[in-house]
């Protein structure tokens, strides 16, 4: 009996040695964020969102920056438009994909490696977009995952190849979706202020610009006002890519070159884990942005070209 209490004690002895010899640093409490959210407004070039001086045209995400990070040295280095665009900001890689919804990503997404490690129901995963085009970010050509742990989609008038439908209706199917199932991964992209702006109507697409804005407020209001995701929730605001500068090519028109107009974008991150009212000049990219959710969440995730984006973490 005394042997057995006297080895107990060493064990105890030798825990203890061992847990002080652990740098404070390493002793990091677990994020706080359960659920993300991000949140595309298609198109936003940055001289009329973030880089406006007052920002007039976005008051609701300026409030909400005022809670969390901006990034204002963000960037598509990839392919600027809408399929590719949004596929970096799920897989954390950049590749040439036909625009149209034809190509699927070759990668799988955060949505899988999130279902398959947590064995995760496809409604804890979404994709709710008013471009019918970007269901193909619900699936990979990697023979390993094609098919497999796909999150659920609500994308277009119903589905790729569909037709766009009005951003007013994502937006409620994106409400009755939170509101029946609280998911936990969700990426939703609006049309605006793309469209107008392809349109070359200009008051349609800075209108565009603040119906978008609204969006975002209204859903963090109501996603804080849901005790399933109130202090636990990370909301990401970005656009897929900007547009071509004033005075070359066919100006806020189009996009899809390497000019800093199309390059350049924004992300507003709000949540738990993020700074309060700091902006970071850092360089960050579309690819960050699934590496530093997998972070926030534990999902072992390849980070692919992306990196965390450890400077606008708490």
């Amino acid at each position: 009996m005394k042997n057995i209490f006297y080895i107990f004690s060493l064990f105890l002895f030798l825990l203890s040695s061992c847990i002080q010899d652990v740098p404070v640093s390493n002793l990091k409490l677990p994020y706080k964020t359960k659920n993300v959210f991000i949140v595309v407004m298609d198109g936003g070039r940055y001289s009329e969102t973030w880089g406006e001086p007052t920002q007039q045209h976005i008051p609701c995400i300026q409030n909400l920056a005022s809670k969390g990070v901006v990034c204002a040295n963000f960037y598509n280095d990839g392919q600027t438009v809408t399929v590719p665009g949004h596929t970096a900001m799920t897989t954390g890689n950049y590749e040439v994909l036909n625009n149209g919804g034809f190509d699927i990503p070759s990668s799988p997404s955060i949505f899988q490696y999130y279902r398959a490690q947590f064995s995760k129901p496809a409604e804890d995963t979404w994709v709710i977009s008013t471009k019918d085009k970007l269901e193909v970010l619900s699936d990979c050509i990697d023979a390993n995952w094609t098919g497999k742990y796909r999150p659920r989609t609500d994308c277009g008038v119903n589905g790729n190849h569909t037709g766009y439908r009005e951003d007013s209706t994502t937006y409620t199917h994106l409400i009755d979706a939170i509101s029946k199932y609280h998911p936990q991964l969700v990426l939703v992209n609006f049309k605006e202020p793309d469209v107008s702006g392809h349109a070359n109507n200009w008051i349609k697409y800075v209108n565009g610009i603040k119906s978008i804005d609204k969006y975002v407020g209204d859903l963090w209001n109501f996603l804080q006002s849901d005790s399933a995701y109130a202090g636990t929730t990370t909301m990401i605001v970005t656009n897929d890519h900007g547009r071509h500068l004033q005075g070359t090519y066919d100006g806020f028109v189009s996009h899809g070159c390497d000019c800093n107009g199309c390059r350049k974008i924004f992300l507003l991150g709000i949540g738990p884990d993020f700074q309060t009212n700091y902006t970071e000049t850092e360089h960050y990219s579309l690819v960050d942005i699934p590496a530093t959710v997998s972070k926030l969440m534990g999902i072992n995730f390849p980070q692919g070209e992306g990196k965390v984006m450890t400077t606008i973490l708490k």
